[in-house]
């Protein structure tokens, strides 16, 4: 294979793994605020460490208060794979829905099943974050705070109609990016693998031609 050749199975190679790494980072994504009655409802929370390689033991504990209440109530405590409702009012409604199989936490989101009018409130996430490092720790601590309204029924607006629609047309554009650019790039490989073949017979007999009459060339000289 020729240099060039090599080059450009190269480049595809970083730039493959280059959208793999940004596809597996971690990014911090805003909760819904709006749940319905009688359904499920997802409470986003994520932390991100801002060093991906330092190793880290995480717990979340999520807070919760209604309007009307002045204070916070601890109602819920996870660190790996031990979850912990501390709140009757949220025995059996309360699951797990972030990280799993790890003491680095950082999507620490809460889903409530069988949402009641009662839900409403604000709801703190506090991340609990212990940061190893080579000679000492170093612990760190970062509160969310979720808005959480609830409605008898579902009530979408335009603009999360507009914006969903917009996001799986950005998902496909890019996809069909990618695979132009592949077929372009795999193009550009055979092209440059079929330059140095003779595209057909006539080519093979001009350089024998070519070849015989510097051959006689060289023996007039002589």
């Amino acid at each position: 294979m020729k240099r060039e050749d090599m080059d450009l199975w190269v480049l595809m190679l970083l730039c493959l793994t280059a959208v793999s790494s940004c596809w597996a980072g971690c990014v911090e994504v805003e909760s819904e605020t709006e749940a319905v009655v009688g359904h499920e409802f997802k409470i986003r929370c994520i932390s991100c460490k801002k060093r991906g390689e330092t190793k880290a033991i995480t717990f979340v504990e999520w807070f919760f208060r209604t309007k009307d209440e002045d204070a916070f109530s601890l109602i819920y405590l996870y660190q790996k794979d031990a979850p912990d409702i501390k709140d009757e009012r949220y025995d059996g409604r309360i699951l797990w829905s972030g990280s799993n199989h790890t003491e680095d936490l950082q999507d620490v989101s809460i889903q409530i099943t069988n949402v009641t009018m009662e839900d409403a409130g604000e709801y703190m996430c506090k991340v609990n974050r212990t940061l190893e490092f080579q000679n000492h720790y170093y612990n760190v601590n970062v509160s969310k705070f979720i808005q959480v309204t609830v409605v008898p029924t579902a009530n979408r607006d335009i603009a999360s109609i507009v914006s969903e629609i917009m996001m799986y047309v950005l998902i496909v554009v890019l996809t069909i990016w990618l695979v132009v650019e592949m077929i372009y790039c795999y193009k550009k490989i055979a092209a440059a693998g079929e330059e140095t073949v003779p595209e057909n017979a006539s080519d093979y007999l001009a350089i024998t031609t070519e070849t015989k009459d510097n051959c006689l060339g060289v023996q007039a000289q002589e």
